[in-house]
Formats: structure tokens, sequence, C-alpha cells
């Protein structure tokens, strides 16, 4: 399930940049440990990739899923 926080993550990171959770919360306006949570969640589902050590980026995944062209409920979290 997508939350408005999932939203505001995957917008800020469409911009082509790789951020951490620190920097990502502090420009959503949301916790680090919110943010974090939800980070572990968009990467089960494939939306966002951990690029390096504490940095994320978005996938063409996340990127559809912005778009319009995937649905976010027809999503299992990869559990392996």
């Amino acid at each position: 399930m997508q939350l408005p926080t999932d939203d505001l993550i995957l917008e800020l990171l469409n911009k082509d940049i790789e951020l951490g959770p620190t920097a990502i919360a502090r420009n959503i306006d949301k916790g680090r440990s919110t943010v974090h949570k939800r980070l572990n969640v968009l990467v089960d589902v494939e939306f966002i990739e951990r690029v390096d050590e504490g940095y994320y980026a978005i996938t063409d995944e996340g990127q559809a899923y912005l778009e319009g062209d995937l649905d976010a409920d027809d999503l299992e979290p990869d559990t392996e």
C-alpha cells in the first residue's frame, strides 16, 4: 500500500538525484525514522534502489508508478 509519504519520496528522487534518508526527510518535511521505514518498503517493491551505502535512487518501476503506468496495489514486496 502506497502512502502520501511514498509519493513525496518518489517525486523528490524523480529529479534524477541520489539522496540519503536525512536529506529526503528534510526536503519533504517528514521525520527521518518515517522516511527510513518507507524507504525499506519502496526498496522491497522495487520503486527505489540502494545505489550506495545510505543513498537511494528511483527505478524505472518507480517512474512508471509516478506516470500512472503501474498500480502499486498490484505489487508484492520481494520477500527473498
